[in-house]
């Protein structure tokens, strides 16, 4: 009997997880990628013996990368050190206020107590009702593939639901525990990457908070394109088979059914298709439009998360005032939100952060050098040009060296800069986002883009712009749910 022919369109983390997924199930899958390495926005860029992450730079959630090899009898482990990071992170309130999270949970709410008196047993409260919401929405509802309502109906996830809060503001939930100002902006930081401002934002994403807080942030040694290489090497070793630096440009449908994948190079005949890629590009350039889920109207109307310009700097120096993860948060974070999401514009004073890996891996940078990766969310949308991102790199290099008190511009080897157009050519981005859609209330589970095209019966999408939501692990649980749909369907 001849396997099912199955294309991935795209090779990030959603659709190497979906073709390993479907390779184990006995399908014949073959990936094609536009750009010269796998991993989609996880590339790598290396330079003069420095290597740079250039795109997620957190591992948070271990559990779930735990659960994705487990499927295949594998572990982390067999491919990858992994080392957690402690302190997690430092953060730079400014006016010489420096804090660094500690990764155990005692001198964790000994922290938060110094901040504020009984904020230690409240901390307690707070990440007990956050580790519920985790283990049913990381664990359950998120592997859930959004069809229908119906799929929250039994009695278990309907009680869940009504503990998840998803009606509650993540801004107002966390102020019934807290009021001082520094301990608010370290829980709401990691809220501002989901794509909404603290208060749009359900207070269901607190699980993001026991993600940082107790489960830890974590390195995989060689850096995160370590986990790309990781599932590449799983999925040829299930039979998956990855084209590189060839560009799909149309999906020809006949009868309803996706046939032909046509690129710069070739035509390649398949049973099945997933789209990998851009969700919106897939849909208003590879399709013809009487076969597409959502018009043009329909994206104007999305909430998207941030995108955000990136510098990657080479510098021959050592630093002894920067960890692995740098938080800059001495200016107002909430006039930040609202140029990102309100009144979308370049932001006058931004937040950044900073990721020096050299911190913690010696491989990445040649001995007595470090590697730093700068990043400014901004809205998406935003065109850059080469003058606007010399302005905002001058920004926050005074800022980065008036408050970790490091000089470092006469020891700059190299400066690359990343934004809006690199977003738009590499990755076919929508408005050049580089999180994905946000995870507001009505753009979660059920409401956000469908796994499945709805006119065609054999095509289908994963990653970001789809559910779960944005972020690598979403990502990894996207691809094992659009596979386990396909399982159902073929």
């Amino acid at each position: 009997m001849n396997k099912q022919k199955v294309i991935v369109i795209g090779s990030g983390f959603a659709g190497l997880s979906a073709a390993t997924n479907l390779a184990e199930q006995g399908f014949e899958v073959t990936i094609i990628e536009k750009n010269e390495q796998p991993g989609g926005r996880a590339s790598v860029w290396k330079k003069d013996g420095f290597t740079f992450d250039m795109g997620p730079s957190w591992y948070w959630m271990p559990d779930v990368f735990e659960k994705y090899f487990e499927k295949f009898g594998k572990k982390p482990a067999d491919y990858f050190e992994l080392k957690r990071l402690n302190p997690s992170y430092r953060v730079f309130f400014g006016d010489d206020h420096i804090a660094d999270l500690p990764a155990h949970k005692n001198e964790l709410l000994e922290f938060f107590e110094k901040y504020e008196k009984g904020a230690a047993q409240k901390l307690e409260k707070f990440l007990a009702e956050a580790k519920y919401k985790y283990e049913v929405g990381i664990n359950d509802l998120v592997y859930r593939p959004g069809n229908s309502i119906s799929e929250f109906a039994d009695i278990r996830i309907l009680k869940g639901l009504l503990q998840m809060d998803l009606l509650k503001s993540f801004s107002r939930y966390i102020r019934k525990y807290f009021t001082n100002p520094y301990l608010l902006k370290l829980l709401e930081f990691p809220v501002l990457f989901l794509g909404a401002k603290p208060e749009k934002t359900p207070a269901l994403y607190s699980l993001m908070n026991y993600a940082d807080m107790e489960l830890g942030t974590w390195y995989p040694i060689g850096g995160m394109h370590s986990v790309v290489k990781a599932m590449v090497q799983l999925a040829e070793q299930k039979g998956v088979k990855i084209i590189l630096n060839e560009e799909v440009k149309s999906i020809q449908v006949v009868n309803n059914l996706a046939k032909t994948i046509i690129t710069d190079k070739n035509n390649y005949q398949a049973d099945i298709v997933i789209g990998g890629a851009d969700y919106h590009h897939i849909e208003s350039k590879l399709l013809a439009e009487p076969y597409r889920n959502y018009k043009e109207n329909y994206w104007k109307k999305r909430t998207m998360a941030p995108s955000c310009i990136l510098y990657y700097v080479g510098i021959n120096k050592k630093l002894k005032n920067i960890l692995h993860h740098n938080l800059f948060f001495d200016e107002d974070f909430n006039l930040h939100a609202r140029e990102i999401y309100d009144t979308p514009q370049w932001p006058q004073k931004p937040l950044f952060y900073l990721s020096m890996a050299s911190a913690t891996d010696n491989t990445v940078a040649p001995a007595g050098c470090e590697n730093l990766v700068f990043l400014i969310p901004v809205a998406p949308g935003l065109r850059d040009t080469e003058d606007i991102k010399e302005k905002y790199f001058e920004i926050i290099l005074n800022r980065f060296e008036k408050l970790s008190r490091e000089n470092i511009r006469n020891n700059i080897l190299f400066k690359r800069s990343y934004a809006y157009s690199d977003f738009v050519k590499d990755y076919h981005s929508f408005k050049g986002n580089a999180y994905g859609l946000a995870n507001t209330l009505n753009q979660t589970a059920v409401f956000r883009p469908k796994l499945r095209n709805k006119k065609v019966k054999n095509l289908f999408y994963t990653g970001q712009l789809t559910v779960p939501g944005p972020g690598v692990p979403p990502a990894l649980i996207s691809g094992i749910v659009v596979s386990n749909e396909i399982q159902k369907s073929f």
